[in-house]
């Protein structure tokens, strides 16, 4: 077999910190001494970083510490040296006011632990939503090579008799909660079946989304992000992960040699057939951007025309979860079907190309994943739309709404707040039809603060008690990729900062048309002159700290999220430190 490596123990990127005969490095060694270590375990050997996001309260992650043990056998086992690191756990359900506030800290946490410690490889241990981009973002630009081990999806819900779905059903059933026609017992049975094992939500949300996207980048073994967090072949995968990695190492298969134009293109195909969530256009565009790739929401758009949604996964599917994807197939044999429209000569994390790894894969239930003359819909997940209340773009999961709203008009009922709200829509005496169009402003990345997943609207009981589940919803906030219905979303510019959402009154009418991607308030531009001159900008959400950071330098929806002086636009990543 021909040896593939180019690196060599004398130039692996840890010999700057262990192999000089001087004082520093002395320093060096003899610390590692004192952790236990003899010389022989770690000199000349890659050592690998595992950045692991496991807390207490990360529900998603709570197998963690036992995958980073698998991990580090697999680095032992290749002959490499493991050091797990703990970075910032951004857990989805406890991290207030928005785990989006916080993306971007992990990702700077992520390239700095990297660029600062003696590692050769990284392996990245995430899944919880804001996890798999921020542990990727920070990893592109510290440039080091690395691998990305997927939390995967927990097992499906359950209660009498009926499989529930993370976070959709949730929704659901607190509708027919709120309605008046579940009881207090029966809410508790679903609050305690939701949920019954670690792993991410096993809807097609924002983790799972996420993990497949990064699986179709080429930065995970391919298919991982199928895997079940408690099925045996995650454990597995999670020591094959840490025998590859030292490969990857010697082979200096650093991720600017993975991560190019096309796997960005592919990334984006395949979150299209899978019904993703609306935060994959935030993540995916700031994760581009951080590998010096190209991606607007234009090109996205365009994608979602032409790519057919083929996993029938909740929530823009009808009846299967994750576990049914994995047994189906999984994300191999969905890209399979694919095949034709992605750029199969990229390469991946094992050394093979996208065409070698999905080469041999089968669909095992043509239901779950459907082939390209029988689509669950013609369309991708997302559309784009634009007009003159989004100028900047917002997004749309037609497949997850009621195809009636695809084009409507009708007069908004405007909220400034979440709290205002809320009072309103539960408010039985509300005077408001399902032809009102519900707006909430100064939700986005400044007003939230941090961008809240706030954009799935309560319906309003005076309209549940109706029979109504659906209505036309806008807001410049996100949504959680477990919900569903007519929202539009991350209106740019938001509001918060004097986009023209601010502008828009109760009463005045709006129209969307979103076979024609617009989205316009119908009112005059002399009208909006003229408000637009009296509009007053808001007080700062931070005076201080982490949040006057994030409200100095976030980017809008449009563009990621990401911090000004992050992107490579701002300038190269800074080199090797200086090690005295």
């Amino acid at each position: 077999m021909k040896d593939s490596r180019i690196k060599t123990p004398d130039n692996l990127r840890s010999s700057r910190w262990f192999a000089p005969d001087d004082l520093r490095s002395f320093g060096h060694r003899s610390r590692m001494m004192q952790l236990g270590y003899a010389e022989e375990e770690f000199r000349g050997k890659p050592i690998i970083g595992v950045l692991n996001t496991w807390s207490e309260i990360n529900s998603c992650h709570g197998h963690f510490p036992e995958r980073a043990k698998e991990v580090k056998r697999g680095v032992l086992q290749a002959g490499g040296f493991p050091i797990e690191m703990p970075v910032m756990s951004v857990d989805e359900q406890f991290t207030k006011p928005s785990s989006m506030l916080y993306r971007n800290m992990l990702a700077m946490e992520t390239e700095e632990v990297i660029r600062s410690h003696p590692f050769d490889g990284i392996v990245l241990m995430g899944g919880c939503d804001k996890t798999t981009p921020a542990l990727i973002m920070g990893a592109l630009s510290a440039g080091v090579p690395f691998i990305y081990l997927p939390a995967g999806p927990m097992l499906r819900g359950n209660y009498a008799g009926k499989v529930l779905g993370s976070g959709a059903d949730a929704w659901k059933y607190w509708d027919e909660r709120r309605a008046g026609n579940i009881t207090a017992e029966e809410w508790r049975g679903v609050q305690g079946g939701i949920a019954r094992s670690h792993g991410v939500c096993m809807t097609m949300g924002t983790a799972s989304t996420m993990t497949a996207i990064a699986d179709s980048l080429g930065l995970t073994l391919p298919g991982a992000s199928s895997i079940p967090a408690v099925d045996a072949n995650h454990s597995r995968m999670a020591s094959e992960c840490g025998r590859r990695v030292v490969d990857m190492v010697w082979e200096d298969l650093t991720p600017d040699k993975i991560v190019t134009d096309g796997a960005v293109k592919n990334a984006a195909i395949v979150a299209m057939a899978t019904g993703c969530s609306t935060n994959a256009v935030v993540h995916l565009i700031a994760m581009a951007r951080r590998a010096g790739v190209s991606l607007t929401l234009d090109n996205l758009d365009a994608l979602g025309r032409d790519t057919p949604l083929l996993a029938n996964v909740r929530p823009s599917g009808k009846d299967y979860l994750m576990e049914d994807f994995y047994y189906a197939g999984g994300l191999l044999a969905m890209a399979k079907q694919l095949e034709d429209r992605l750029d199969t000569s990229c390469v991946t994390v094992n050394g093979k190309t996208v065409g070698e790894n999905i080469a041999s894969a089968e669909v095992y239930n043509d239901d779950v994943i459907r082939p390209l003359s029988n689509p669950v819909y013609h369309q991708g997940s997302l559309a784009v739309l634009r007009g003159n209340l989004a100028p900047l773009g917002a997004v749309i999961k037609p497949a997850a709404c009621d195809p009636k709203y695809h084009t409507h008009e009708g007069p908004a009922i405007v909220f400034d707040s979440y709290p205002e709200m809320k009072k309103a829509v539960d408010d039985e005496t509300l005077d408001i039809t399902p032809d009102h169009v519900m707006v909430l402003r100064n939700a986005g990345p400044q007003g939230g603060p941090g961008f809240p997943e706030w954009g799935m609207l309560p319906m309003p009981k005076a309209l549940l008690k109706q029979g109504y589940r659906d209505m036309l919803r806008i807001s410049d906030a996100r949504m959680s990729g477990t919900s569903y219905g007519a929202c539009v979303l991350h209106v740019a510019p938001e509001s918060f900062v004097g986009g023209p959402l601010a502008l828009l009154k109760t009463g005045d009418i709006v129209r969307l048309d979103l076979p024609n991607r617009t989205l316009d308030m119908l009112v005059s531009e002399e009208e909006l002159e003229v408000r637009r001159t009296a509009w007053v900008a808001p007080e700062p959400r931070f005076q201080r700290g982490w949040g006057w950071m994030f409200s100095k330098h976030v980017g809008q929806a449009d563009t990621g999220c990401d911090f000004d002086y992050l992107t490579r636009e701002h300038g190269p990543a800074a080199g090797e430190p200086d090690i005295f």
